[in-house]
């Protein structure tokens, strides 16, 4: 199984420079990787890394994404002098060349193949390749926007043909669009390509009316070009957050890559002169973490813009650390996206309901919502309609802009303890141990919560479980261990042990997600536990704080399963935002077909609570218990292969909880807000 992350840095590649006047290029400079790498060092990140060597790219891996007469043209730009090369960036959009760019941006190229070369040969688990040039605008035979070679783009295309990879997954989180990569791929269906993008209804840089949510691709690529415009600045994270949980990750889990490539452009962090949006750089950290567990984990992250070089460094190290496996920050204050995003949201759905199953209930419905009007077509190409104040007074006003550094992230010796049935023969994979004998102050707190709680329950079967979750606990909030794995014989009695340890001391909000059907024992009138539950039998929901999905058995129970976590449990879990996740599985005797989703659930809330968890799993069962202790220690998941549709009654069942929870909006402002996807629900 493949292990760590690699990092892959060169300083030759800051070594060109802007050699004249020029105000647009003026703020893509050398130290967006010194600080970058800088800040990885200093914090220690680099140094847990696997480091890798620096290659030039080839003219074969080159020619992948461009042609022959444009490289020759780059090629020529080392031996030209200083006007020579103003003249030679004039002949393209917002770029500059220097006589050794040509050099760095084959080592740019380079080092992202090295990068994909290492995890697809499992030789890391994922990466990150800090480059400069960025490469995501630069099309067939032009350069653009900072870019010469496309470097993202080159990388799929070298991963399809070297690896013989049928579905790769480009996620674009720069401030740019990336048109580069939509004309790449806009007729290619193995190449799934995700843009968000500041656009303000074409009145931002590139000004292309295909830089829409209207661009869907072409011909066979019908439907895997995906552009969700930004038509506003002051974007925040439950913005971002709520583009994947009803955008990306929907299509992404339909799709099922086999890899996943991100230009990672941090220009869409908070201070950033170009973005101009308020996500703080924490959320990046959830961002990857959302991502990885697609494609079993393997993962390539490529710099592409960043200009603030504070939001940037911090941005990268986030970044980073949660590709390292260390647990993601908290995020307070999550709210429902504004009306602006949501607008772009639902236009994005709707148009791409024709390809993707995830969105076809949404065919029924009318069309896009678009209340801001476009720009005149005389107008679209217009630079000087990219931002409505002058340039000067922006870029002021993104200095002023202050935030809180990120806290310091830090992981425990031991990620996962386990407590598997005795005599049971689990093997652990790295960072995870046995769980130790009971001590026996923790024997003493069971007999106590036995004595209060279940003075008739003599069954050591039953009590036995309990000094392995208190203990299991006691470590967590000791920050001995991250989370943890027990095998459990009476759900009853183990789920309120745990809820009710776990608010004693370590957690003020417990998110209890539980699968399978029958009562369960927790208070959730207080507002203190989230409970939701999977079930394939009706349930009574005793409060707003309790949502009951009743899933189908069949075939179309993965479809069903993944859509409730995208749509329902993921933003109500992020929004509650607990200081414990707990897991539970009711044996209900066929386990097989929810091993994999299990799998996935799990992995997906890990963003959550500074990574705390505990599963309880009733009953042994090998296969599940392989797969939630895998995904606990941010090993690899089995891939669910791709989704075909939800069956109509589990979406209806769906969208009748979300209206149930949308009564608690109009009673409680922005409460389960990051439900919404549409403009209507605001």
């Amino acid at each position: 199984m493949a292990s760590g992350s690699a990092l892959i840095f060169d300083e030759e590649m800051i070594r060109y420079k802007l050699l004249w006047t020029d105000p647009v290029c003026e703020i893509e400079v050398p130290e967006r990787l010194t600080v970058s790498y800088e800040a990885l060092k200093t914090h220690g990140v680099a140094q847990r890394c696997k480091q890798l060597p620096v290659r030039q790219a080839t003219e074969q891996e080159i020619l992948l994404a461009h042609s022959e007469e444009y490289l020759e043209a780059v090629k020529q730009t080392p031996k030209m002098s200083v006007e020579e090369l103003m003249a030679f960036s004039k002949q393209y959009s917002d770029v500059y060349f220097h006589q050794n760019i040509y050099h760095c941006a084959k080592l740019a190229v380079g080092a992202t193949l090295q990068l994909v070369d290492s995890v697809m040969k499992r030789e890391v688990r994922n990466g990150m390749a800090l480059v400069r040039p960025p490469g995501h605008h630069s099309q067939r035979s032009a350069a653009n926007g900072f870019c010469v070679f496309n470097n993202v783009a080159i990388a799929a295309l070298y991963a399809k043909k070297n690896y013989n990879l049928n579905r790769v997954l480009i996620v674009d989180w720069d401030i740019h669009h990336g048109q580069g990569v939509q004309y790449c791929f806009e007729e290619d269906s193995s190449v799934l390509y995700f843009s968000w993008h500041r656009y303000e209804n074409q009145a931002f840089w590139p000004n292309l009316p295909e830089s829409d949510y209207t661009s869907v691709g072409k011909g066979k690529g019908c439907g895997f070009n995906i552009n969700l415009p930004w038509n506003k600045v002051g974007m925040t994270n439950s913005d971002y957050l709520a583009a994947f949980f009803h955008v990306l990750l929907p299509v992404a889990y339909e799709f099922d890559p086999e890899l996943v490539l991100v230009s990672a452009g941090f220009d869409s962090a908070i201070g950033d002169p170009e973005g101009e949006m308020c996500a703080i750089p924490e959320i990046f950290a959830h961002l990857t973490q959302l991502l990885m567990p697609l494609a079993a984990g393997k993962m390539c992250v490529v710099l592409e813009g960043g200009y603030n070089l504070t939001s940037l460094a911090q941005s990268v190290c986030q970044t980073v650390q949660t590709l390292l496996g260390d647990p993601a920050p908290r995020l307070s204050g999550l709210t429902a996206a504004c009306e602006s995003a949501l607008e772009s949201i639902q236009n994005v759905c709707n148009a791409q309901s024709s390809y993707w199953n995830c969105f076809k209930h949404l065919e029924a419905h009318s069309g896009t919502s678009n209340k801001r009007p476009r720009m005149d077509k005389k107008n679209g190409g217009a630079k000087e309609a990219e931002k409505p104040a002058p340039e000067t007074n922006a870029k002021k006003t993104t200095q002023d802009i202050v935030w809180p550094e990120p806290l310091t992230r830090t992981s425990t010796d031991v990620r996962t303890a386990v407590a598997p049935p005795p005599g049971a023969e689990v093997s652990l994979p790295e960072g995870c141990q046995h769980l130790g004998e009971v001590s026996q102050s923790t024997t003493k707190v069971v007999k106590s919560f036995r004595d209060k709680h279940f003075q008739d329950v003599t069954d050591q079967n039953i009590l036995q479980p309990l000094g392995n979750i208190i203990s299991v606990l006691d470590q967590m909030m000791n920050k001995e261990v991250r989370n943890g794995c027990i095998v459990v014989s009476d759900l009853s009695v183990s789920v309120r042990c745990a809820c009710e340890r776990a608010l004693m001391g370590l957690a003020e909000r417990v998110l209890v997600v539980f699968i399978g059907d029958g009562n369960v024992p927790v208070n959730t009138n207080d507002g203190k536990v989230l409970l939701v539950q999977v079930c394939a039998e009706e349930t009574e929901e005793k409060c707003m704080n309790h949502l009951s999905l009743c899933l189908r058995e069949g075939e179309s129970f993965t479809a069903g399963f993944m859509q409730a976590v995208l749509s329902l449990i993921l933003p109500l879990a992020y929004e509650f935002n607990p200081c414990l996740v707990l897991g539970v599985v009711r044996d209900s005797g066929a386990k097989t077909h929810l091993a994999p989703v299990w799998g996935h659930l799990t992995s997906l809330l890990q963003g959550l609570a500074g990574g705390r968890t505990l599963t309880l799993l009733q009953g042994y069962d090998k296969d599940l218990l392989e797969v939630t202790v895998s995904s606990l220690s941010g090993g690899p998941v089995p891939p669910l292969r791709p989704l075909g549709a939800s069956k109509p009654e589990d979406v209806q069942m769906m969208e009748k909880q979300r209206q149930r929870l949308q009564k608690r909006w109009s009673l409680v402002q922005e409460c389960w807000g990051l439900l919404r996807c549409t403009v209507s629900e605001s």
